[in-house]
Parts: structure tokens; C-alpha cells; sequence
């Protein structure tokens, strides 16, 4: 899941509350990390009070700004016009989340996303601060040039990410072929949130599937591999804060060791795993 747009007036307390249901049919059948859930209810918070602070962001100033240069203005008033914005709109979340992950700039904030190692409905909201900065949801904009209104493409993307929520559990088993094969599942959506190397960058999706099966990125679960959930290198903190900032903190490192332009522009737009000395990490992610 990407940075999440205003929900469409579901408040975030009736995620909270099923989540903490889950929360606690979970403690029945063994635990349950009450500290992640705190964790990810505190980061959600801050992101609230900052969206009230900041109004719009980068994307919404860029998005805006193509709408003048539109090729033509679609009415939204025929079932086609729905049916292209729900499949632009696919095309579009699965280049936007694939940059998420391979593109060092975009995964500073949704690095957060990954960073619980428990995998829960509480994970779904835990997005980050910085969305709003790192700009990802730019990716619409063609669909904008196109003549979708910004609103709609907006509307269309915060349907996307809402369907995401259910993902986030183990509770839902693999379901019957057909499903799977089309559309993004607690199944596709677990190995995607897995960090072992051999679930690492694929699955990226929003309601369907599809687009991974076109361009390569589908992975299912390899028996005798468990799913290890989290970053390849933790945050080991419940500190809101510290889960938002541990990129950034480490991206100025990099920075400072840096040298010349290329090593700068890499640092910032290369994969995740690069580091200015030229050495890279076994898979460039995280």
C-alpha cells in the first residue's frame, strides 16, 4: 500500500477498532504484538495532524498544474469512462508502487509501510509522514493529461487503497484459483510484504493482480520458505518518530559520503540498497 488519500470519510478509529478485534482473536490462538498496533496508530495520528497542517503536497500542486496541459476533459458520464479509469488507474498504482520500492527517493516514506514485523490489519494505515514530499502519487498524472478529472483519478486511487486494507492479515487463506490469478490477495499481498530475499520486489498490485503477471513481478509463497515480515534491516523501535525518520536519518548519512554529482543523484534516485562508495546491497530494496 502507497500513501493513503483521505478515506473517503471512514474514519480511521473503525480501522483501528477492527484491527484491534483481530488483535485480540489473535491473543486467543497465541499473541499478538500490542506494541506494533500502538505503533502504527501513533504514526497514523501524526500523518493526520500534518495533513491538517499541510494542505495539497507536491502531487496535488503537480497534478493540478497537468490538468491545464489535458489533451481532452472525459465527462466521467458513460460506463467506459469508469471502466478506463479503474484500469489506467491499476497501470498507473502498479508503476507508482514498483518505484516504491526500486527508486530510493520514493521508498524513504514507504519504507514505513514495511517496517512492522507483524503482519496485521493494523499494518494497512501505518503510511508514513512524508508521502505528501516524496510525491509518488505523481504516477497518476498521465491519466490527468489524458482528461480524467483530478478528483475522480483521487477518488479512484483511495478506492484502490482502501480495498487494500482487508490484505493485511494472516487470517484469510490462499482463495479459490480464479480469484487469485486476478486480483491482489492476503496471499500476494503477504509474500510482497515479506523481506526475505527470495520474496523481495514483486507482487505490487492494488485490486488486481494482473499487471504482475504481465510484467513479471508475481510471486507466490515457496513451500519450506516462511514468510519473514519487516525490513531487511529492522527498525527495532516502537517510537512513531523513529519509524518515520530511520530513512531520512540514513539517506543524510549517505549523503554526507557522497561524492561528485553522480554519487549524489544515485544516493537519492538509485535503488534503496545503493551506497556512494560504488558497493550495493545484495537485492536493492531496503
Amino acid at each position: 500500500m502507497a500513501s493513503l488519500p483521505p478515506l473517503l470519510g471512514v474514519p480511521l478509529l473503525v480501522f483501528a477498532g477492527i484491527a484491534a478485534l483481530e488483535g485480540a482473536w489473535l491473543m486467543r490462538r497465541g499473541g499478538y504484538d500490542w506494541k506494533s498496533y500502538w505503533a502504527s496508530l501513533g504514526d497514523a495520528a501524526g500523518r493526520a495532524l500534518l495533513g491538517l497542517l499541510i494542505q495539497g503536497g507536491v502531487v496535488g500542486v503537480l497534478l493540478l498544474a497537468i490538468w491545464d496541459f489535458r489533451l481532452t476533459t472525459i465527462a466521467m458520464d458513460r460506463p467506459w469512462h469508469w471502466l478506463a479509469l479503474f484500469v489506467g488507474q491499476e497501470f498507473c498504482y502498479y508503476w507508482m508502487h514498483r518505484a516504491d520500492h526500486r527508486v530510493r527517493w520514493f521508498w524513504l516514506n514507504h519504507s514505513v509501510h514495511h517496517s512492522s514485523e507483524q503482519y496485521a490489519l493494523s499494518t494497512a494505515y501505518r503510511l508514513g509522514w512524508t508521502g505528501k514530499l516524496t510525491g509518488a502519487a505523481v504516477f497518476f498524472g498521465p491519466l490527468v493529461w489524458l482528461g480524467f478529472p483530478v478528483p475522480y483519478v483521487v477518488g479512484a486511487l483511495a478506492v484502490n487503497l482502501l480495498y487494500q486494507y482487508w490484505l493485511h492479515t494472516e487470517l484469510v487463506p490462499r482463495l479459490a484459483g480464479p480469484i487469485e490469478f486476478v486480483f491482489n490477495t492476503p496471499a500476494h499481498h503477504r509474500v510482497h510484504h515479506a523481506s526475505n530475499p527470495e520474496y523481495l520486489d514483486c507482487n505490487y498490485g492494488g485490486v488486481l493482480i494482473v499487471f504482475d503477471r504481465l510484467f513479471g513481478t508475481c510471486r507466490e509463497e515457496i513451500v519450506g520458505i516462511p514468510l519473514r515480515y519487516g525490513l531487511v534491516e529492522p527498525v527495532r523501535s516502537y517510537n512513531p518518530a523513529k519509524i518515520v525518520l530511520h530513512a531520512w536519518v540514513k539517506l543524510g548519512r549517505d549523503l554526507r559520503r557522497a561524492r561528485g554529482l553522480r554519487q549524489v543523484v544515485m544516493t537519492l534516485f538509485g535503488p534503496p540498497g545503493y551506497v556512494p562508495d560504488g558497493a550495493e546491497a545484495v537485492r536493492p530494496r531496503r
